[in-house]
């Protein structure tokens, strides 16, 4: 069902009086929308405001023949028939207009209309998960019988019997939401669009979003500087240093496309901003209400849920569709109901809750569901503990965990700085659409595809690790775990380090004094990131027990590099108004910056001769921080051993100065009076931290922060860009680098294709995630990314990280699969970024070896396991193999966005049949593939079987995860983007 072909169709015109024009097919907002209690931000262009509302164009707009559109679409005798019809004529009215009802206001007057889900008087609504809800809502809004039918909507309401079936429905989300990482690289392509549509004779200008979209950039900053008064400005002077042209290239881009919304470095974590300031959770667009929904460019975009808003991470690619009009085709979801019951006990943190949440819906299995709370035990947790919850939806492996909007939320709202109207809007819509839950009445029963239940009493402290967020350690056996990881071969639960070297020793000179590590030791520990730096119950706990620590007359080795990385300017202020910030100070956790940091390799270096005794000795180091991941190499290339743990726990452990500790047993230190103190004697009651809460976190705090962020700050304000609506490319820059995916491009869609006697690039086992295929942390010195730089005169110190340089695909091509950490099976156990070229047997660099294949004309394919692609959503992930001139992977199985990004660059992604893999079909990657594709998309179904033969005879059967018709759309053309081009070409003003 290819749906979204009408991209093109979408466009401006005089708004009517009329209140019919309500009635009209709306896009899910509209370019005037306003964010809700009008909140702008000055510092970039105000979002445009049209004189009219996004209508559909008339038919007399659209002259696509019959050929016209079998040129667009390929030949598929079904989906022509529909295009032709549809795009002869276009419904005029939305077929639900009888549903728009009027929402009135307490004291008079109206707030709006709004489609109402009470009014189809159908009673499987009542049954339909919350989440699910949204989804119908969407549906019913955007109804035209042509993007979104009545079928789709049917295939909503009937959710118990059609989810089952894996159907696909279409889905427009209200906003779009970006980080500066992969904002880049979106901006890019937005503009290396207009370029293309430029060359095919179209109008450049209607590469536009046209949903709002917020681009925080969050993913910049690194500590450089730590441990000091002042490393807030240096980092952030280092920052712009590094990132100047990027930053100059985003706010150019605020400019040059209507309807997108900067914010600038310096201002916070995007997810805790999404949540503090920008989500709406419903909006009131020129007077229709409905519920506010994200997707975003980040996989734990996931945080919003916890407010009540439906939001995911999708591919930068998938996302730049979205802003264009794009409806998004997805699986409609199974919904896991997880029932909460009971309370947290006395100094059990939300951290310690969402590593035991997580590890259990890995083990129940959730990924592309979504995961919707319930049950007595909501009522016992913070806004701030759900979104906790939420944000590591990508861990435990689902599309949303999600929170329908109750007391708590509206009390958030309030809390945030949300006005009294705005709030009372949010509560009319949502009782009167059926999409609050009030705790205080008889709940309705609702169906969810399977159930899990957690007694909140039964959670204990822990930890996760050493190497994957769902390896959860209960804290009372982390020191068993770490002497058992030390023996384990190598793995994600092992080091294989020999007994005979296990308690070894390293002493060092540290700035003139005395210093030692071993294994286990702690260098690393950063409260950072935005799972918990939102949260002030954690924040403030770890303000306490540094506070308690450092009366005490403990101490925190000057050795271990720690910091603090708020998510949010609140956090700063509520730290100084409880007087915290000060004992955080004294322990080494000063405030290095707002941003991402250490969760995603932004780490800094190490002290030269703490790197050193590590590397020279061969010792597994720790690093302990409050983050959402810590896959090897992900957050310093020299800490083999990453902990997740709560902030008090990350400054418990610095305290330790190691892993290697049973807390309950051994004294973290010896005070100043000569006693040992243990964790418990540091450790803050919940009743400590719940009034230390309420009466540090105040309304204030958020307005006065929010009301900062819009005004900018001198570096930002002072940067200077050209007011053009094309980018001009400088050729020498090795920041921003015009791509090359639409070189060449027709109108004409190149159609689909198989793989020939291909050559295997890599060999991979299980959970490869995207830090291995693409990583964003550092640039290594003896890398092909680093040659290319050097070549071009950028010093050592100035290569930046591959994550700051992703507007450039020459840098980026360079890092595909350059992790250090990196385990393919072609090298025989060597771990690096390297492979075999097979013909000739060389070991060479990943890019060398692709380049050399390119050179002889010959594709690649590459070989994996399980969960190849988890981790963060990171579309150079995709967009690096396409470059390399990968044509297919094919794995046990695939995490749900980077499957989708690969569909989107248009790999083949293949599964090996249940029971088997590479191993078990005693494929070694030494071979050549073929797969055998049909040569006409109309002879290829979603998820079909497809055969790959092997030039040493072998055979056997995978299935091609081209899940939806639409995505066999996007593989006709060569891709999402050159889909999306050549629609809105063919489309007329």
């Amino acid at each position: 069902m290819y749906k979204a072909a009408s991209l093109g169709l979408l466009r401006s015109t005089p708004l009517r009086s009329s209140p019919s024009s309500l009635f009209k097919p709306l896009a899910s907002s509209r370019i005037s929308a306003s964010l809700v209690g009008s909140r702008s931000v000055a510092f970039v262009r105000p979002l445009g405001v049209l004189s009219g509302s996004l209508r559909y164009s008339c038919g007399s707009d659209r002259r696509s023949s019959s050929g016209s559109v079998r040129a667009l679409i390929g030949e598929k005798p079904a989906v022509v028939d529909r295009f032709e019809r549809k795009f002869a004529t276009m419904a005029a009215e939305n077929p639900f207009k009888g549903i728009l009802t009027s929402l009135p206001k307490p004291g008079g007057g109206e707030f709006g209309k709004y489609f109402s889900l009470p009014a189809l008087n159908d009673p499987r609504i009542d049954k339909l998960p919350y989440s699910i809800r949204i989804l119908l809502e969407s549906a019913i809004r955007n109804c035209d019988n042509f993007q979104v039918t009545k079928n789709d909507v049917e295939k909503i309401i009937d959710w118990e019997n059609s989810a089952p079936k894996l159907v696909e429905i279409p889905f427009k989300p209200a906003r779009v939401l970006l980080q500066d990482f992969t904002g880049v690289p979106a901006v890019v392509d937005l503009a290396c669009m207009r370029d293309a549509m430029n060359k095919l004779g179209s109008d450049s200008n209607k590469i536009n979003p046209l949903v709002p979209v917020d681009l925080v950039i969050d993913h910049s900053v690194q500590v450089d500087v730590a441990k000091s008064e002042n490393a807030v400005q240096a980092n952030m002077e280092l920052e712009f240093k590094r990132n100047k042209e990027r930053f100059a290239f985003l706010k150019w881009g605020s400019t040059a496309f209507r309807n997108m919304l900067v914010v600038p470095p310096g201002s916070g974590i995007v997810h805790q901003v999404n949540l503090e300031y920008l989500g709406r959770v419903v909006f009131n667009t020129e007077g229709l209400l409905y519920p506010d929904s994200v997707v975003g460019t980040d996989s734990h975009t996931t945080m919003i849920d916890g407010l009540g808003v439906a939001g995911w991470g999708v591919g930068g690619i998938e996302a730049e569709a979205a802003m264009l009009g794009q409806p998004m085709s997805m699986v409609l979801p199974g919904v896991v109901g997880f029932k909460l019951n009971g309370k947290l006990k006395n100094g059990v943190t939300a951290t310690d809750l969402v590593l035991t949440v997580t590890q259990m819906l890995r083990k129940h299995g959730v990924v592309g569901k979504f995961v919707e709370f319930y049950g007595e035990g909501m009522g016992e947790l913070s806004l701030a503990d759900r979104a906790t919850i939420a944000n590591m939806s990508p861990e435990y492996g689902a599309t949303m965990g999600f929170f329908p909007v109750d007391h708590v939320t509206l009390q958030y709202l309030k809390l945030t700085g949300r006005s009294d109207e705005t709030v009372s809007m949010i509560e009319s819509y949502l009782r009167a659409n059926k999409m609050f839950v009030d705790y205080n009445e008889p709940q309705a029963e609702r169906v969810y595809s399977s159930y899990l239940e957690l007694d909140l009493a039964s959670v204990e402290p822990c930890i996760s690790g050493p190497k994957r967020p769902h390896d959860r350690v209960p804290l009372k056996e982390m020191k068993a775990d770490w002497h058992a990881c030390l023996d384990n071969k190598v793995g994600f639960k092992g080091f294989a380090v020999p007994k005979e070297v296990q308690d070894k020793v390293v002493k060092f000179d540290f700035d003139g004094q005395q210093a030692e590590i071993k294994h286990g030791s702690v260098v690393i520990a950063a409260i950072t990131s935005c799972t918990n730096t939102s949260n002030p119950s954690v924040m403030l706990g770890a303000g306490l027990v540094a506070k308690k620590a450092t009366e005490l007359g403990l101490q925190v080795k000057p050795w271990i590099k720690t910091s603090l990385a708020p998510g949010s300017g609140v956090v700063t202020k509520y730290l100084l108004q409880s007087g915290l910030q000060d004992y955080l100070n004294k322990q080494g956790f000063n405030i290095v910056g707002y941003g991402c940091t250490t969760c995603i390799g932004n780490s800094g270096d190490l002290h030269e001769s703490v790197g050193a005794a590590i590397s020279e000795n061969d010792i597994v180091a720790s690093a302990v921080l409050s983050g959402n991941r810590n896959f090897e190499g992900r957050v310093h290339p020299l800490t083999r051993a990453n902990y997740l743990a709560s902030p008090p726990l990350v400054v418990a452990y610095a305290l330790a100065g190691t892993v290697d500790i049973d807390f309950e047993t051994e004294p973290i230190g010896v005070g100043k009076d000569g006693k040992n103190v243990y964790l418990r004697d540091i450790w803050p009651s919940s009743e400590e931290i719940a009034e230390t809460v309420q009466s540090s976190v105040l309304p204030d705090m958020f307005k006065s922060t929010y009301e900062a962020i819009t005004k900018g700050n001198p570096m930002w304000n002072n940067l200077t860009v050209p007011a053009t609506s094309l980018y001009k490319w400088d050729s020498e820059s090795t920041y921003i680098h015009e791509p090359p995916y639409f070189k060449g491009m027709t109108m004409s869609p190149p159609g689909p294709h198989g793989v020939k006697d291909a050559y295997c690039l890599l060999n991979f086992g299980d959970s490869i995630t995207t830090d291995h295929i693409s990583p964003a942390g550092s640039i290594h010195k003896d890398s092909p990314a680093a040659r290319y730089l050097m070549e071009r005169g950028v010093d050592r110190k100035d290569f930046n990280s591959y994550g700051s340089r992703r507007g450039n695909d020459e840098v980026m091509a360079r890092g595909t699969f350059a992790n250090i950490r990196l385990v393919n099976k072609l090298l025989n156990g060597e771990v690096g970024p390297k492979t075999v070229h097979i013909p000739t047997g060389e070991k060479l660099y990943v890019f060398d070896a692709a380049m050399k294949y390119k050179t002889e004309g010959h594709n690649t394919i590459v070989l994996a396991g399980a969960e190849y692609g988890s981790g963060s959503s990171r579309d150079w992930a995709a967009k690096g193999p396409m470059l390399l001139g990968v044509k297919a992977v094919i794995a046990k199985s695939f995490e749900r966005i980077h499957r989708s990004n690969l569909v989107g660059m248009g790999i083949i992604p293949l599964c090996f049949k249940q029971g088997e893999d590479a191993d078990s079909l005693g494929l070694t990657g030494h071979e050549r593939y073929s797969i055998n594709l049909p040569t006409n998309i109309s002879d290829i179904r979603p998820g079909q079987d497809v055969t790959v033969t092997t030039d040493n005879g072998k055979s056997f059967t995978c299935t091609v995860r081209f899940d939806t018709e639409v995505e066999l759309a996007y593989f006709n053309h060569g891709g999402i983007l050159p889909f999306v081009i050549r629609n809105l070409a063919s489309s007329q003003n």
